[in-house]
């Protein structure tokens, strides 16, 4: 989650330097927007070095990337701890004469705010009608608890431990997205990209899979909180700037033969299971990488990896076709007599083959990229999936200009009992999103 942590000019900022430690820690992308005054307090070096974020302070600053509003647009929370009186005035007369101010009038996300002052600032009625309107708009509100505060005073208006303030946090995000964490300690395996079949050394038969739509599944899974390998055929490594590819393994190892193998996808079977390589590694330290080439090695993989996954989405494009022989040399033009004639034979049907072995409790999901055409795609996903053998079957419709090499997409996600469970249009994040909270329904 994108988490902006507004800081403001009070004694309990040193606190708050706490708070953002456990939400880098949770894997929240986090960016603090300290006051100038806060910084008197805990200088900028501490929040960069925490947040692992630049921060800036100034709406000058950044201004190619419109920073002033951006951060505010990209959100999904904001939480002001501490929040001063005259901070909490301020937000309550729309005030915008600094970075926080326009980042919290360009947000539409969850407001918290933590209030942290002096016993009769907090019960002034200014204050408290500046925190009565701040409540009519929806802003939550953690604490102030009653206790010692700074100069030997004691009573209510003193900041709530980073710790409540974190688990206030942990349980606005759920509300927001019930998924997320529901995945814990699961073991998730995602397919992605599109495989190719070589001719020669040269050339192969592939298809216009990005990749995209699959790593988008992979990352909503860790968002959920489950360990992702993402088993990746052929995709941009700039596309994989989300995760970090895990270290190469050992010659012997079973996962060098899916990047290493040769064009008929052989290799040493000898060595480790996949499952059994190192930790994961993402930036929520949550999804790795195992780089593929052909439906061969796409499928090698796979098994490998199933043996060990509570969940398969096999989101890949895979070869329905290979060549029955590979051409060891380029195959050139002025060596033929004629029409060049390519034979073809089916590729293993992995989805089905993982349905049929699969174990108790273990969830196997397919995809199925469609054309338009005279059975409707909620058909061709019910009659799709009865052939695989699949528990859920997600269908999109794709064509010259849509599905492919797109932002956006539509996923129809039918069940075991041919029941369409979703039917949901937007960006391949949010598809992503609604085919693992499906699957997690289940």
């Amino acid at each position: 989650m994108f988490i902006v942590v507004g800081v403001t000019g009070g004694i309990a900022a040193y606190k708050t330097a706490q708070l953002v430690r456990l939400l880098v820690k949770d894997g929240h992308d986090v960016h603090v927007i300290p006051t100038d005054d806060a910084l008197r307090f805990v200088g900028l070096p501490t929040w960069e070095a925490l947040s692992r974020n630049t921060v800036t302070t100034s709406v000058h600053d950044d201004v190619a990337r419109v920073r002033h509003v951006a951060l505010g647009q990209q959100a999904d929370l904001i939480v002001i701890a501490p929040a001063t009186a005259n901070s909490i005035a301020k937000m309550a007369a729309g005030l915008a004469d600094d970075l926080l101010g326009t980042t919290l009038l360009a947000t539409t996300a969850p407001v918290m705010i933590a209030p942290a002052m002096h016993t009769e600032m907090w019960q002034h009625a200014a204050t408290q009608a500046n925190i009565d309107t701040l409540i009519s708009r929806g802003v939550h509100m953690i604490g102030p608890v009653a206790g010692e505060l700074t100069g030997g005073d004691s009573g209510p208006g003193r900041m709530v431990e980073p710790d409540d303030i974190h688990a206030a946090v942990v349980r606005e995000l759920q509300a927001a997205d019930p998924v997320r964490g529901s995945a814990a300690g699961q073991h998730w395996v995602v397919t992605a990209g599109g495989t190719r079949e070589p001719l020669d050394p040269v050339r192969y038969i592939g298809n216009r899979s990005s990749g995209r739509q699959g790593l988008e599944v992979a990352l909503a899974a860790a968002r959920a909180g489950a360990q992702v390998t993402l088993v990746a055929a052929n995709m941009d490594p700039s596309l994989l700037a989300p995760v970090t590819q895990t270290d190469p393994p050992a010659a012997g190892n079973s996962s060098s033969r899916h990047r290493n193998a040769g064009p008929s996808g052989s290799g040493d079977a000898s060595g480790s299971s996949l499952a059994d390589e190192g930790p994961f590694a993402s930036p929520e330290g949550r999804v790795r990488v195992v780089a593929v080439g052909t439906s061969q090695e796409m499928g090698d993989a796979a098994r490998d990896l199933a043996d060990g996954a509570d969940v398969v989405v096999m989101a890949a494009a895979v070869s329905d076709y290979r060549l029955a022989e590979v051409a060891q040399e380029k195959m050139r033009k002025e060596d033929a007599s004629g029409p060049l004639t390519l034979e073809l034979v089916e590729t293993a049907d992995i989805l089905a083959g993982l349905s049929a072995s699969k174990r108790e409790g273990q969830t196997i999901v397919g995809f199925a990229a469609e054309t338009p055409g005279e059975m409707t795609l909620a058909e061709r996903a019910i009659r799709k999936r009865r052939r695989k053998g699949c528990d859920l079957l997600a269908a999109n419709e794709v064509g010259w200009d849509r599905g492919f090499e797109r932002d956006d997409n539509r996923l129809l996600i039918v069940n075991n009992r041919d029941e369409i469970v979703a039917d949901v249009a937007g960006s391949k994040r949010e598809t992503a999103e609604s085919l693992v909270a499906a699957i997690l329904a289940r």
